[in-house]
């Protein structure tokens, strides 16, 4: 939602009074990051620096990842259709 702009555009017709207060006062009172933080990050944006270095072995991670949840997939399948370690 844009500053000043109405919230009924957002709502359905038939929305409570109650809830168009409720969500008035929540977009009043949302809290703002503070100037240090927004200038951190205005500046970190700018110079194209990532936030976070990335880890080290990020492939290896990945492929591990990936492995594993395939693995588990394919016992759920096996298990699901009767032959793996969990078939009933």
């Amino acid at each position: 939602m844009n500053p000043g702009q109405d919230i009924r555009a957002d709502l359905e017709p038939d929305v409570p009074e109650e809830l168009i207060r409720l969500a008035e006062r929540l977009e009043r009172e949302r809290p703002v990051p503070s100037a240090a933080f927004r200038g951190d990050l205005r500046r970190r944006l700018l110079a194209g620096a990532p936030l976070r270095p990335r880890p080290a072995r990020l492939r290896l991670l990945i492929t591990g990842y990936a492995t594993g949840g395939f693995l588990l997939l394919l016992v759920g399948a096996l298990s699901a259709g009767g032959a793996g370690p969990l078939a009933a």
